[in-house]
């Protein structure tokens, strides 16, 4: 099926998408009527208090079959495939530079293995029940979801497939998401994934508040990601009675329900609170052309506040292909030790700072204050090259989720998913005193 996607009008602000599968579904001139076209229900799926300010209220009408309480008690879900852990306190904090070696997925020849299923976190902070944190996933996959749906009573989730596109269904429509795209799925939506083979990909999860674009400031009215490039599904709907469950991540934990239809037989809906996708191919680079290097910031596609102005929850930051241009100035990320926490990944390529060992499907996590910077291959590269305008990063896509949070390290991240790379802090250690003070001292001399 090809993808039936529209664009957004008015991403991040009080502007109204609206969609419809049947003529005349969508009620005129109210939201909840007596009795609704076709003999649907209305249903109201709302993101934020009712009493936010109205350019950050967040709700959509979804005009439905049967409306989503239609289901048994939930009940808790295979613990086996519970890969998932919000206990922070479970592993002794750890601030080393660390890295992770490319994640196995399942094979086509494993044991089924759907996103659910294949879910497991990395790391993270704070507490779901308290609205306040973040966390990060990897999904390893080879199964598609059958006959289930699942939803996030925690949170959002931002998606970012590295290998294997996934066809995902949600109420509000279907999209397909390819490496080097990103798809948001916001707090509640149900939504069921298709894969295509063995698949790996990266979730940021925020408990906080929604993601949205960041302000542009000085740099007026254009440049990095644009809204109209945001895409979300068309109305799309099945009227199927059959055996379906539906899956809750509710407090950090899984739970099913099991319910007796479709839960994707939405025939309409309107609103601002919607699942979409963007291709990252389209974001605008604004770059240094004098010299210095700029802040990675200048890189943030999508952010997610708190409620200290400046700072956020998450930031979804990416380093695309670009011309590097400065004068008399190390071109590189340089060293550096930071207030935030960075955890990295790499969907194609190799990392312009870190050429070797960081791989495809593997991350990396520096830690709140924990120094990190370019290996010494790259070092003495840059400080010998000469500055003149080079492409940086062609079929490279590097990624970064940076946070204030201080992020704790699951069991399964540090043992048992054998990925860690031990070796890490090798790359930094032959980089050699290079201070000359008898030669600064001519020069002072010289200068003074």
């Amino acid at each position: 099926m090809k993808d039936e996607l529209k664009y957004l009008t008015g991403f991040g602000c009080e502007l109204f998408s609206e969609d419809t599968r049947c003529p005349g579904a969508l009620p005129v001139g109210q939201n909840n009527p007596q009795k609704c076209p076709y003999n649907l229900y209305a249903e109201q799926l709302s993101g934020t208090a009712f009493t936010v300010p109205r350019n950050q209220n967040k709700r959509s009408w979804l005009y439905r079959i049967k409306p989503s309480v239609v289901h048994k008690p939930f009940k808790v879900f295979n613990r086996a495939y519970d890969n998932e852990s919000y206990d922070w306190n479970k592993t002794y904090p750890n601030p080393n530079q660390l890295r992770w070696k490319t994640f196995d997925v399942p094979s086509r020849q494993d044991p089924e293995v759907d996103f659910i299923k294949g879910l497991h976190t990395l790391c993270g902070a704070g507490d779901p029940r308290m609205r306040q944190g973040v966390a990060i996933h990897m999904y390893l996959c080879n199964a598609s979801m059958k006959d289930r749906a699942f939803y996030n009573a925690d949170g959002d989730f931002l998606i970012v497939p590295q290998l294997g596109a996934l066809q995902i269904t949600t109420e509000f429509g279907k999209m397909r998401c390819e490496p080097n795209e990103i798809c948001v799925i916001q707090q509640g939506m149900r939504f069921s994934v298709t894969v295509f083979g063995p698949s790996r990909g990266y979730i940021l999860e925020v408990f906080d508040n929604h993601f949205q674009l960041p302000d542009l400031g000085p740099i007026g009215a254009n440049g990095l990601a644009s809204p109209r490039d945001f895409q979300t599904p068309v109305a799309w709907y099945e009227d199927l009675e059959t055996d379906y469950e539906i899956v809750c991540k509710y407090q950090g934990k899984l739970f099913v329900a099991d319910q007796d239809h479709s839960p994707f037989d939405v025939v309409a809906w309107h609103g601002n609170y919607v699942p979409y996708k963007y291709d990252l191919d389209k974001f605008m680079v604004i770059n240094s052309v004098s010299f210095d290097h700029c802040d990675p910031s200048i890189f943030t596609v999508l952010t997610c506040p708190t409620n200290k102005p400046g700072t956020a929850a998450a930031d979804f930051v990416i380093f695309p292909p670009r011309w590097s241009v400065q004068e008399h100035t190390f071109r590189p990320p340089y060293y550096h030790r930071n207030c935030m926490s960075e955890f990295m990944g790499l969907i194609k390529g190799r990392y312009e700072a870190k050429e070797n060992g960081f791989s495809a499907g593997g991350a990396s996590l520096h830690s709140v204050m924990t120094p990190h910077g370019p290996d010494k291959q790259c070092f003495e590269a840059a400080t010998k090259n000469e500055l003149k305008p080079e492409r940086i990063g062609d079929g490279m896509q590097a990624f970064m989720f940076e946070t204030s949070y201080s992020m704790a390290v699951t069991e399964w991240a540090s043992k048992f998913c054998n990925k860690l790379d031990d070796a890490y802090y090798e790359c930094w250690q032959d980089l050699r005193k290079n201070f000359e003070p008898i030669a600064v001292d001519s020069l002072n001399a010289r200068n003074y």
